[in-house]
């Protein structure tokens, strides 16, 4: 049974065109149907207008306000035929330069054959009045542009595909899409298609290529590649990525190994030696570790020349900070002003935010223009409270934009448009992946300053590449550890603790100190760690340490099982935001969305629109639910691209227009109901996600999980999380073995070693 075989199938005529969105093709009709009633369609319907004859294959679904609709999963279009259909297609503007007096104009003069000669000979078109012969083609490229993403829905429609990545492939590939996808349907596979390798291969097995096809082998290997780099992997061992390769499409060693011979030819990807492997990279991770390591090694063997009293100048600053630096401290703030690069390292208490504060001052007294930044919003924005500067996320100072075809990243400023500054000072560099170093790295200007800020000891990027450790290894960048902790961090039982545990230590697991800021909940039965969560969330913390359920964190080392993120946020949910009339809800596969929910963004969106409100303001539910209330003003200001990890709360559900608001600090973003798959509640996350934030308060799950994330640096990074209240839930023999298990997971990177060649 095929995948349409459960859904209904009606055919119809475009009546009316009711709401179209342009960039993901989601649309309403109203259909007329052959048996002669009037039905509103939803779904991806792109160019739909009046006069098309179409079959769309779906389900009847009730709308809150609107009633029953049919659900276009799929749809089968023909192009208006005969002159009355072709003038109330051109009629209804849906070309753009055709309105209702030149639609008239064109089906007197063309009458039938309208279509064709608009498609083919668009000349002819600059015969009619008011019709130049520039418009003409533009009024030709403009259906050229509809017919061919009509005609890759309707191939896709026979195989089940969805119709928008019709529209992804026409805006990557143009009028050339249907050609290539016929020649290699595991394009859809591309990045900037989004389809999995699973949907890709189905098409093509379906389409009629072998098993064995260099196409499929070739798509196969490339999605390897990919995925390992979704794993912190910037190459993986040619041995393995054949024998992976192998398995995954049951096809034999030596042809794999013919289409990494052909891959690398093309330049989809590069087979190279280092660190001394036979190594395979996708050619964008490759150029953006090459050109890292290159700018690094250049700007580590430049020693600045300062001409005045540094002693002097550092003198001046603790003066002016109230402040008196520790040896170490002044011996990273002698490097920042004598090298080009360096890096700062140490443990939560140790000072780093303290000397990051004289590092400014120095450049600033330098006449140095300083930028800082940080991989995440929440970040940069602790980053500019602790440092009273403006700081801005690595990719807003870049100005991303949305990948061009067969790029990983595309930003604005690069070596052509470099930044506009002498030095830059990045923090939380543990959270840099390869492709970001390159790109900020790209953009300073070739005098410029780094100081590289973080925490060598927690958990490595998400993204490929080992960089900061892979810097600090090296040895060819100057680096400071600061190990004393000061006098505020001494007093912490977390920061206290923190060390201990990077140590290899067991800290003291206690329930009852009530003047401490750790705490240590033992419960062995999950369910009831659970419910002691919920407990902490919504009534202990609030009721008897004025903690808002806004400040609290809870945190999971897994997804999976009763205290892995999946349950807890949906648990949380109905605690934290239960359901009720004022609020509005979208169900989305097997999560619902709701006004007031905690939302987190799972990946970079460099198209989506965003507005800065004029004002913001919580106002408390019946539930006790803070909901924003939004002013947007005259003259917001606008701008776009919303990034992975960062985290917002749901302003807003229209069922009608199918679009979800999220607030996200200071700016709200609208959301297509197509596009929630990029979201995922945060009342609960995984430790990496939390990477770069700190919270009021944070709640560690710590009973079970898989080995691999079951560690040292995962819970050293959990509990430097938290800045005034940390509470473990868990059991002992959980902890401790967490502490002991300090293998850490390898990650192929060629950083190190190209940096020590």
């Amino acid at each position: 049974m095929g995948e349409k075989d459960n859904y209904i199938q009606i055919s119809g005529t475009v009546k009316a065109l009711i709401y179209q969105n342009e960039e993901n093709g989601y649309t309403v009709i109203k259909l007329e149907t052959t048996d002669g009633e009037e039905l509103p369609v939803v779904g991806c319907l792109p160019y739909a207008c009046p006069g098309e004859q179409i079959i769309v294959t779906g389900e009847y679904m009730r709308h809150s306000v609107h009633g029953e609709q049919f659900k276009a999963e799929w749809a089968e279009r023909t192009m208006p035929n005969g002159a009355e259909a072709i003038y109330e297609y051109l009629a209804s503007r849906s070309i753009r330069g055709i309105g209702p007096a030149t639609a008239t104009l064109i089906v007197s003069e063309f009458g039938a054959e309208a279509l064709k000669v608009i498609e083919n000979e668009p000349e002819r078109l600059a015969k009619i009045r008011g019709i130049t012969r520039k418009k003409a083609y533009e009024i030709s490229d403009e259906f050229k542009k509809q017919v061919g993403i009509r005609r890759l829905m309707e191939f896709l429609s026979n195989y089940s595909i969805r119709p928008v990545f019709a529209i992804r492939l026409f805006h990557a590939y143009g009028s050339h899409a249907l050609e290539l996808l016929q020649e290699n349907p595991y394009i859809i596979a591309g990045e900037s298609i989004g389809a999995s390798f699973a949907e890709a291969d189905a098409l093509a097995l379906n389409m009629g290529f072998d098993g064995d096809s260099p196409e499929r082998i070739a798509a196969a290997a490339i999605y390897e590649l990919r995925h390992n780099s979704g794993n912190g992997h910037t190459f993986i061992p040619a041995e393995k990525l054949i024998s992976v390769t192998s398995q995954l499409i049951g096809v034999d060693a030596e042809s794999v190994e013919d289409a990494l011979e052909i891959l690398a030819d093309s330049g989809e990807i590069v087979r190279t030696f280092v660190a001394e492997r036979d190594a395979c990279y996708i050619a964008p991770l490759y150029e953006a570790e090459i050109y890292t390591a290159r700018r690094i090694k250049e700007m580590s063997s430049e020693k600045l020349s300062f001409r005045g009293d540094i002693d002097e100048l550092i003198e001046e600053v603790e003066a002016e900070q109230s402040v008196r630096y520790a040896d170490l401290q002044r011996h990273s703030l002698k490097i920042a002003m004598q090298c080009q690069i360096m890096v700062l390292t140490g443990g939560p208490g140790t000072g780093k935010t303290t000397t990051v504060r004289a590092i400014v001052s120095l450049f600033e007294k330098m006449g140095l223009k300083t930028l800082l930044t940080a991989p995440t919003g929440r970040a940069a924005k602790r980053m500019s409270e602790l440092t009273g500067r403006e700081a801005s996320t690595v990719h807003r100072l870049l100005e991303a934009g949305p990948p061009a075809q067969g790029e990983e990243l595309f930003f604005r400023r690069n070596e052509e448009q470099p930044l506009l500054c002498d030095a830059v000072i990045l923090d939380e560099c543990s959270m840099v992946d390869i492709y970001l170093m390159s790109a900020l790295l790209r953009a300073m200007p070739e005098e410029c300053r780094l100081v590289m800020v973080g925490d060598a000891d927690q958990l490595p990027s998400v993204g490929p590449g080992n960089v900061f450790l892979d810097v600090i290894r090296s040895g060819i960048v100057e680096t400071v550890r600061l190990t004393e902790i000061f006098r505020q961090g001494a007093l912490s039982r977390i920061v206290a603790n923190a060390h201990m545990i990077n140590r290899g230590d067991y800290p003291e697991l206690k329930s009852n100190t009530s003047d401490s800021d750790f705490f240590f909940l033992r419960r062995s039965d999950t369910a009831q760690a659970v419910e002691t969560a919920v407990e902490l969330c919504a009534a202990r913390l609030p009721v008897n340490m004025g903690i808002s359920p806004m400040d609290i964190q809870v945190l999971s080392p897994t997804r999976k099982g009763q205290v892995g993120t999946h349950n807890l946020n949906a648990v949380l949910q109905r605690a934290l935001n239960p359901a009720a009339n004022t609020k509005k809800e979208k169900k989305y596969g097997e999560i619902v969305f709701r006004e007031g929910d905690r939302v987190m963004q799972t990946r970079n969106n460099y198209d989506i629109i965003w507005s800065k409100p004029e004002k913001i303001e919580f106002s408390g539910e019946a539930d006790g639910t803070l909901l924003p209330v939004i002013t947007i003003g005259d003259k917001p200001v606008h701008g776009t691209g919303v990034f992975n990890g960062d985290i917002g709360v749901v302003t807003g559900i229209d069922t009608e227009n199918e679009v979800m608001t999220v607030l996200f600090d200071d700016k709200i973003a609208a959301y297509g109901f197509d596009m929630l798959s990029e979201l995922e509640h945060a009342f609960a996350m995984t430790v990496h996600k939390s990477q770069g934030s700190e919270y009021k308060a944070v709640i560690l799950m710590a009973l079970e999980g898989s080995p691999q994330l079951m560690s040292r640096s995962v819970l050293y990074t959990a509990v430097t999380r938290a800045r005034e209240l940390l509470i473990i839930i868990g059991n002992d023999a959980t902890v401790f073995n967490m502490i002991n298990n300090h293998k850490v997971t390898r990650r192929y990177s060629g950083l190190r070693a190209r940096l020590t060649d």
